[in-house]
C-alpha cells in the first residue's frame, strides 16, 4: 500500500515545489520592477540605491553610532547614490532622528537619508517570545524584512543590526547585493557550552539547568538554530564584525573566511582626547561612571552589588567620598522597566543615595562625566566590542571591564608594555579591583590614563572609514561572491 504511494507522493511533493519555484520566481521579477523604479532619479537617471537595515536606528547605542558613520562615510564616497535606512522608530520623525544621532554621536550626514518606517518591529521584540526566543526573533526578522522590502528594494543591502536571517530574502528575492556588520550573533559557542554544561544565565534559566532532559532538548534546539544561522549567514557577500571575539564566532558558523573582515566600531577618541586631564585633589569626591544601554546582558545589577561592597569597604581603607553614575539608553518600555528595577535593587542595598542614573542624555554632558570620572565600570560577560570602554580610555578614565570578549582580547590590551586598563569577573573581585585602584597614586593613575589614551587611535572614526569602505568596495562591484 505504501508503495502504491510512492509515485503519487513525490509527483503531488515536486508539483508542489515546482509551483512554489514559480510563485518565488513572479515574486522576484516584481521586486525587480520596484526595483528599477526606486532607483529612477528626479533626472531620469539610474541610481544605485544603499539601504541599511536598523529596526532601532534611534537607540542611541554603539550600534546605531556604527550605522551614522556607516552612512556618512559612504556618501562622501558615493554622493550620487540614494541611502535608505529601513527603521521601525514610527514614533518619531526622520529629522528627529537624524537630530538625535547628532545630539547623541556630534554625527551629522552630509547627503539626504530616506526613512522607511516600518510598522511590525513588535515581531523582533524579546517579550513577545516568552520561550524560543531566539527562533522567534529571527522568524519575526523574515516578516519585518518582507515589509521593508515590499516598500524599497534596495540595490545593496546592508544588515547593521544582526538580523541576519533577512539576507537570503533581500538577496534571493529582492536581487540585491547583501553585506552584514555583526556586533554580536545572534548564537554563540559559549552560548551553547553554557546549556551543554548546565550553567546559569540570563538566557538560561535555573529550572532548565536543574533538568537533565529540559538541558538537552534545549541544546539540540541550540545546535539546530545555529546550523540555520550558519546557513542565512553564509548568504552574505561580504562579512564585517566588530572584534577578534565576534571573528572566532562567525567563522564557526558562517564558515565565510574569505569574505569576513574586522572593522572596529568607530569611537568619537579625538573629540575625548581632546578633553584636558584634571589634576585629582586628593580630597575630592571620586566618580564612578557606567556607560551602556540597559540591556540584561549589560549585567548592571553586578555594578550596583560591587558599589555595594566597595562602599562596606571604604571605611576600613580610607578611601574618599564615592558615587557612581549610570549612563545609557533606554530602547523601550522593558529598558524602563530594567532601570525602575536598578533603582530597588539600589534602595534595597542602601545605596541609592549613592547612586544616579543619566537616561539618553546629550553628547556634551556624556563628556563632562567622563572627563571627571576616576573609573569607568564595564559588567557584561563576552561584551563582543565596548564602543564605552574605548571612550573612556581615551577621555582618561580608567577602565574596570569583565575579563572576556572584546575588552580582554581587543581593548584593554597592554600599549608598549604598559597597562591601559583593570580586569576582573566576579562581585568581590570588581570590589578590590576598585580599592586597588582608588588606594593607588595620582601619578600611578595618571600612567595608566596616559597609556590608555595612547591605545585607543586604532578605534577612531578615521580608521573605521577606511576599513568600512574597503570592505564594502565589493559590494559596488559587479563580481561580488564571496568565491572570487
Amino acid at each position: 500500500f505504501f508503495y502504491s504511494l510512492l509515485l503519487p507522493g513525490l509527483f503531488v511533493f515536486g508539483t508542489l515545489c515546482v509551483f512554489s519555484l514559480i510563485v518565488l520566481w513572479r515574486f522576484r521579477l516584481l521586486l525587480q520592477r520596484k526595483k528599477k523604479a526606486a532607483s529612477s532619479s528626479k533626472t531620469g537617471k539610474s541610481q544605485t540605491v544603499i539601504a541599511f537595515f536598523h529596526p532601532y536606528c534611534n537607540a542611541g547605542g554603539g550600534g546605531e553610532r556604527v550605522l551614522w558613520c556607516a552612512l556618512r562615510a559612504l556618501q562622501k564616497k558615493y554622493p550620487e547614490a540614494l541611502y535608505v535606512v529601513y527603521t521601525g522608530d514610527a514614533d518619531v520623525s526622520g529629522q528627529q532622528i537624524l537630530e538625535g544621532a547628532f545630539r547623541r554621536f556630534n554625527i551629522r550626514l552630509t547627503r539626504p537619508v530616506k526613512f522607511v518606517f516600518l510598522r511590525k518591529r513588535y515581531l523582533v521584540e524579546d517579550s513577545l517570545y516568552p520561550h524560543f526566543t531566539l527562533l522567534g526573533q529571527s522568524l519575526g526578522s523574515i516578516f519585518l524584512g518582507w515589509e521593508a522590502l515590499m516598500q524599497c528594494v534596495p540595490d545593496v543591502y546592508i544588515d547593521s543590526m544582526g538580523y541576519a536571517f533577512t539576507l537570503p530574502l533581500f538577496k534571493y528575492l529582492g536581487g540585491c547585493r547583501v553585506g552584514s556588520y555583526v556586533h554580536y550573533p545572534t548564537i554563540s559557542t559559549d552560548m551553547l557550552s553554557v546549556v551543554k554544561n548546565q550553567n546559569v544565565g540570563f538566557n538560561n534559566a535555573a529550572f532548565i539547568t536543574r533538568n537533565p532532559f529540559l538541558s538537552k532538548v534545549k541544546l539540540i534546539y541550540y545546535y539546530l538554530f545555529a546550523f540555520m544561522y550558519g546557513l542565512v549567514g553564509s548568504c552574505s557577500d561580504i562579512v564585517m564584525v566588530n572584534s577578534s571575539w565576534t571573528l572566532n564566532h562567525i567563522l564557526s558558523l558562517w564558515k565565510v573566511g574569505n569574505c569576513t573582515n574586522i572593522v572596529y566600531p568607530p569611537c568619537d577618541v579625538q573629540t575625548f582626547l581632546d578633553l584636558p586631564l584634571h589634576e585629582e585633589k586628593a580630597t575630592s569626591e571620586h566618580l564612578l561612571v557606567s556607560i551602556g544601554q540597559f540591556r540584561p546582558e549589560k549585567n548592571h545589577p553586578l555594578q550596583i552589588r560591587a558599589f555595594a561592597k566597595l562602599l562596606n569597604k571604604k571605611e576600613s581603607e580610607s578611601l574618599p567620598p564615592l558615587k557612581l553614575v549610570l549612563i545609557g539608553g533606554c530602547r523601550n518600555q522593558d529598558d524602563e522597566l530594567r532601570v525602575n528595577q536598578l533603582r530597588r535593587l539600589a534602595e534595597d542595598l542602601g545605596v541609592q543615595e549613592d547612586v544616579e542614573f543619566k537616561i539618553n542624555i546629550p553628547f556634551d554632558e556624556l563628556k563632562k562625566y567622563l572627563s571627571e570620572a576616576t573609573i569607568g565600570l564595564h559588567t557584561m560577560w563576552n561584551e563582543h566590542f565596548g564602543i564605552g570602554i574605548v571612550e573612556c580610555m581615551a577621555a582618561g578614565t580608567i577602565v574596570l571591564a569583565h575579563n572576556s570578549g572584546g575588552p580582554k582580547l581587543d581593548i584593554v590590551v597592554p600599549h608598549h608594555g604598559k597597562r591601559t586598563g583593570f580586569l576582573a569577573e566576579s562581585e568581590e573581585a570588581y570590589a578590590e579591583t576598585m580599592v586597588h585602584i582608588l588606594s593607588m597614586s595620582a601619578e600611578q593613575r595618571l600612567q595608566i590614563r596616559n597609556s590608555a589614551r595612547a591605545s585607543v587611535s586604532r578605534f577612531s572614526d578615521q580608521e573605521f572609514e577606511e576599513t568600512f569602505l574597503s570592505s564594502v568596495e565589493r559590494l559596488f562591484q559587479k563580481c561580488h561572491t564571496c568565491t572570487d
